[in-house]
């Protein structure tokens, strides 16, 4: 049946057989696996920048925020900062990682909240900031329920454990091994942060990194990449007789106006 140099073309577009001489469906296939991986890369970038940014903003905001305090001689700490078992200050659970001491301890823990931050942010900026909540409960609960009641408790090192623990679980649980060594290398380069969580250290709220390491390594199996299930059209890429199922064809729409609308609707119903 000879359909025409226009109608030829429609056709080869609208199927794609498993196996057979003709090279069209094949050099169509090849085509369409590079788009998604190219437009997949571009988004990562894109999120990357995004992450880049975030994070540049959030460490202005926690230093604007020392400077506000250390004006006003730290009241920023007393009126918002963590008190343990006391129900009306439980809601400081989240300004509290903004606020700090003193400019040794925003100084300590500006490098490792930029760096942990920005590998838990590159991969998606929505999730980040689903993880950076989830960790500032897990946290902050920790200090509040754990804690001694004299105890007042700000600072970003929650945040800081509980990034390297969703960025660690994520390369496990997603099997991204450049993940999970970009976790541990960062972990021994500032090795003084895990010193500092260990029980005993004075000044130290050990529960609080405790806290959010819990909540880090939560977040990456909830925030997890879902895997995909292959379909047949995915799948039945052997050999064959040309003749695809019906989850292997790809109709082209084609308005009812079409002059051959009802051929190629009957073809398509034949697998064709």
């Amino acid at each position: 049946m000879d359909l025409g140099g226009e109608s030829t073309e429609d056709m080869s577009m609208a199927s794609q057989p498993a196996s057979g001489p003709v090279s069209a469906p094949t050099t169509v296939t090849r085509s369409g696996t590079r788009g998604p991986r190219r437009r997949a890369a571009e988004i990562d970038v894109d999120e990357a920048r995004k992450a880049f940014f975030l994070m540049v903003g959030f460490i202005v905001l926690i230093w604007a925020l020392q400077i506000v305090n250390w004006a006003d001689h730290y009241r920023l700490d007393v009126s918002y900062g963590i008190l343990p078992h006391d129900v009306a200050r439980l809601p400081d659970i989240f300004t509290a990682p903004f606020l700090h001491f003193s400019w040794d301890h925003i100084e300590g823990n500006s490098g490792p909240l930029f760096v942990f931050g920005l590998l838990a942010a590159y991969r998606g900026v929505v999730r980040f900031l689903g993880v950076t909540l989830l960790v500032a409960v897990t946290s902050g609960l920790a200090v509040w329920l754990f804690q001694s009641s004299a105890d007042l408790t700000v600072g970003a090192s929650g945040l800081i454990f509980g990034y390297f623990g969703y960025v660690l679980a994520r390369g496990v649980i997603d099997r991204n091994l450049i993940d999970a060594l970009a976790a541990v290398v960062m972990a021994l380069s500032y090795a003084y942060i895990l010193t500092v969580a260990l029980p005993g250290t004075p000044g130290v709220s050990w529960t609080g990194h405790l806290g959010g390491l819990v909540g880090g390594l939560a977040a990456g199996w909830i925030f997890r990449a879902k895997r995909r299930v292959q379909g047949p059209a995915q799948t039945g890429r052997g050999g064959g007789s040309g003749r695809g199922s019906p989850g292997s064809t790809v109709a082209v729409p084609v308005s009812p106006g079409h002059p051959r609308a009802d051929l190629y609707k009957e073809l398509g119903d034949l697998g064709l």
